[in-house]
């Protein structure tokens, strides 16, 4: 399985990006399919993901402003990024794992990583 993460960008604050996260190998139906982060000097952290059964999670730190999104058709996810902030300057990271897991927001459960995309906010 390969995950192909592209979308990242320069943006001011307030502003939106949207990712894109494109498997191949293997179908991304039935999978656990996440996004994490990972700033200068900080450990990689949980930022969102969509479960086998379509529920979502958020970290706290992005309710409200991100959406996870997947299109089987395409197999292939999204992330929406709105009001963003300069905290929110990061590598982001696409992640996959099958069968699924309730430790979802544990970057160790995900055996398929992308290749990371560079998010930048400036103020």
């Amino acid at each position: 399985v390969q995950l192909q993460a592209s979308g990242g960008g320069l943006v001011q604050a307030g502003g939106s990006l949207r990712l894109s996260c494109t498997a191949s190998g293997r179908t991304l139906r039935g999978g656990t399919l996440g996004w994490f982060r990972q700033a200068p000097g900080k450990e990689r952290e949980f930022v969102t993901v969509v479960r086998e059964n379509n529920a979502k999670y958020y970290a706290d730190a992005v309710r409200g402003r991100f959406t996870i999104s997947r299109d089987s058709a395409k197999n292939t996810i999204h992330l929406q990024m709105n009001s963003l902030k300069p905290e929110d300057t990061a590598v982001y990271y696409c992640a996959a794992r099958w069968p699924h897991t309730v430790q979802h927001h544990y970057a160790s459960e995900y055996p398929y990583w992308g290749q990371g995309t560079q998010v930048t906010v400036s103020s």
